[in-house]
């Protein structure tokens, strides 16, 4: 028997051939693990992250991980019985090869870095997954952008993957959430110091990379949390008379504000801008003659989480992936999370999670579409 651990590390993979038929020579994959590598062979979980996650999804030296209440011993995701893996994906900015990454000729990609998609993201994952020995998931789960990636998976390597668990998430991207991303690409682009992507020896298009965080968190969270928590509440001083000023006055607007500043700290606008795309481009249909020819595909058992206040994407939209996954003879189960926090709730309700989770986790457990969640 062995014995539980963490590793961080990133390995090399390459050639990568990407849909567009670009090569990249070589590709730094960033990842975590948890858990005892013993279970790698038959017990490996993989955990895909959102648009600006990275792999640090569960505790590693004390520090806590993205997915910390749902990852590590006796948790639902047991690190004494799953051996638990997450990359920072293709096109990131956390180690990963992405447009901050240096080219072929030593300075950063840009611009010059090649348009990706969600399928070369997942086709990066199996390089690295195959570099550390891994060719078959017990599961592959993630919410938002992690939950397009879970599908893919399940279409792509259907003879790889166990169980599939997509959160809050899309099939193919919807119009209002191409129309969101839209405005935050102008936002970053039309910052003039991104200065056509290359910003790197200079400032950076901070207050368009702030912006665009804010438009994000409108949609992260929605109507109930924001009216919960902030309502009309002002920042340190009642609604006062005098000169008209356009600072901060209601606690709403200074939350966001904080949000768009810590997000530049971390994040960069490239990776931000080449990530949407890579959503808006989202479509497991796309040359597979359509959604429901792409379940077809699958040989997992799935399980579809949807959260009741999500605005981003919807609840309708994951009951329609389990519907359609139904359709094509497949076993699915459907799980509703209900919580103010909206598209946010799958990183905040973890004691739902772990509910929806635990069950289908469990060898035993039965696969039946239940849209009454």
């Amino acid at each position: 028997m062995g014995h539980a651990s963490e590793v961080k590390g990133v390995v090399k993979v390459g050639p990568l051939t990407l849909e567009s038929g670009r090569v990249l020579d070589e590709v730094d994959i960033a990842y975590e693990a948890y858990g005892d590598p013993e279970n790698a062979r038959d017990r490996t979980i993989l955990v895909c992250h959102a648009l600006t996650g990275d792999a640090h999804a569960g505790n590693l030296d004390g520090q806590p991980g993205w997915w910390d209440g749902l990852i590590g011993p006796g948790r639902v995701l047991d690190t004494d019985r799953f051996y638990i893996v997450c990359s920072n994906v293709l096109g990131g900015c956390a180690g990963s090869t992405g447009p901050a990454s240096p080219g072929p000729d030593g300075r950063p990609w840009g611009l010059r870095f090649p348009p990706i998609t969600i399928r070369d993201m997942v086709e990066a994952q199996r390089l690295w997954l195959e570099k550390l020995g891994i060719t078959h998931l017990y599961a592959v789960i993630g919410g938002s952008m992690g939950g397009m990636q879970a599908l893919e998976w399940a279409v792509t390597y259907p003879d790889r993957v166990e169980r599939c668990i997509p959160i809050a998430t899309s099939a193919r991207l919807s119009a209002m959430a191409i129309a969101y991303n839209d405005v935050m690409r102008l936002a970053i682009m039309n910052d003039p110091m991104w200065n056509g992507g290359d910003y790197y020896n200079g400032e950076k298009p901070a207050a368009g990379l702030a912006l665009a965080r804010m438009v994000g968190m409108i949609t992260y969270r929605g109507p109930q949390l924001y009216n919960a928590r902030f309502g009309r509440s002002v920042v340190g001083r009642e609604e006062a008379d005098g000169p008209v000023d356009f600072e901060a006055r209601f606690q709403v607007e200074s939350y966001l504000r904080y949000q768009g500043e810590k997000l530049v700290r971390r994040f960069d606008a490239n990776s931000y801008l080449y990530l949407i795309k890579a959503m808006d481009l989202h479509d497991i249909g796309r040359g597979r003659g359509g959604v429901h020819a792409a379940y077809a595909r699958t040989e997992a058992e799935f399980l579809c989480i949807g959260i009741d206040s999500d605005i981003l994407y919807p609840a309708a939209e994951q009951i329609e992936i389990a519907e359609g996954l139904a359709a094509t003879g497949k076993r699915v189960q459907y799980r509703e999370i209900r919580s103010v926090y909206g598209h946010d709730a799958f990183l905040v309700e973890f004691q739902q999670m772990s509910g929806a989770l635990g069950e289908f986790l469990n060898p035993a457990a039965r696969s039946v579409y239940a849209p009454e969640g």
